[in-house]
């Protein structure tokens, strides 16, 4: 086994399956997407061998060999946009063209990528919007938005990512609401996002972002009653898939829970 094939469903198959919380997660499955994604260790189970992950630490990526992929993967994308041809494509994502950059908006704030696909804006540029942006830019297919919206695991290729997206986006930005009863209605001012009738989510809150022009992602938030927990899910337009790899999908979601953990931190 190679670091690039160590995968959640890779490590459950393995863990004792009995969601004990031991390791602070709800379920052995978020375990293992918090292993993949580096947030936890094999040991942080009290319940697996040491012969177990001894074996499968070395299938690990480390930290210092993400950075080097992440750099890889961007300079290849920006080898790719120099080939794009602006004007053509810009009616196609949504975008603009001045100054011969191309213009895309992301949240409310206005991004330029140059033929060279370096990125520029006013806000501050990290690599989970990066990655996605020049993604979305140079992906083959593109089809405009449908109205039709899906959850994670009905995107190609989403079923694979389930159980990281649940640990690292739909999760955690839940507990946020949790805490933070005004952070969703907060988001819609933040970045420019809408509202939208629930009624159909059975939910207390429908949140309409677009983190990219044809990427519009929904987020119901239905909160604590009497004996039920509360939920949130995660929809996306079933553009979304013909528009972006699944992989900077997750990308760009895990990214925006960061950012708004951060924004919840500023407010209290």
């Amino acid at each position: 086994m190679t670091p690039a094939k160590l995968t959640p469903l890779a490590i459950y198959k393995i863990t004792p399956k009995t969601n004990c919380g031991q390791c602070s997660l709800p379920s052995c499955l978020a375990f293992s997407a918090a292993v993949v994604a580096g947030s936890k260790k094999f040991k942080d189970c009290p319940h697996f061998h040491a012969e177990d992950y001894k074996h499968l630490e070395l299938h690990q990526t480390p930290a210092d060999t993400q950075e080097a992929t992440r750099a890889e993967f961007i300079e290849k994308l920006e080898g790719k946009v120099a080939h794009l041809d602006f004007q053509d494509i810009a009616p196609i994502l949504g975008c603009q063209v001045k100054h011969g950059q191309l213009e895309i908006m992301s949240l409310g704030k206005r991004f330029s990528v140059s033929q060279e696909g370096a990125l520029n804006s006013e806000c501050h540029i990290i690599p989970w919007v990066q990655a996605p942006i020049l993604s979305y830019i140079t992906h083959q297919t593109h089809m405009g938005i449908t109205g039709n919206w899906i959850s994670f695991r009905e995107l190609k290729g989403g079923i694979d990512w389930q159980g990281l997206f649940t640990s690292r986006c739909e999760q955690p930005l839940c507990a946020l609401a949790d805490q933070n009863p005004e952070l969703l209605a907060d988001l819609i001012d933040l970045f420019m996002g809408t509202e939208t009738d629930t009624q159909k989510y059975e939910a207390d809150i429908g949140l309409i972002l677009h983190p990219l022009p044809h990427i519009p992602l929904l987020i119901c938030y239905q909160k604590a009653d009497e004996d039920l927990e509360s939920e949130l899910t995660m929809f996306f337009d079933e553009c979304c898939g013909q528009n972006l790899h699944i992989k900077s999908i997750y990308t760009l979601c895990a990214g925006l829970v960061k950012m708004f953990e951060q924004i919840a931190l500023q407010h209290s």
